[in-house]
């Protein structure tokens, strides 16, 4: 799901591993928690405003744009504005 949501989405999905266990037991997820926390919390913080975020006008008249293609140089993934 999350290569399709990148390329298709334009969404960016990370999975996080909080433990070696697959499944852990329900009575163990509060542990796990407050084990994960802080630094749960800190990645939060520290990637929550990296990149580019705003709307795509026209640059003469200041009217948004639908579905504009937005490329970067050096970066093989192009996206597309939404409406």
């Amino acid at each position: 799901m999350q290569d399709y949501n990148y390329v298709w989405a334009n969404c960016f999905e990370i999975t996080l591993e909080l433990s070696c266990c697959k499944y852990p037991p329900t009575s163990e997820l509060q542990k796990e928690w407050e084990n994960n926390r802080e630094s749960l919390l800190a990645f939060i913080e520290k990637v929550v405003h990296i990149g580019v975020k705003g709307f795509v006008k026209d640059a003469v008249s200041g009217v948004g744009l639908d579905n504009a293609t937005i490329v970067v140089a050096g970066i093989a993934h192009n996206i597309t504005a939404g409406k």
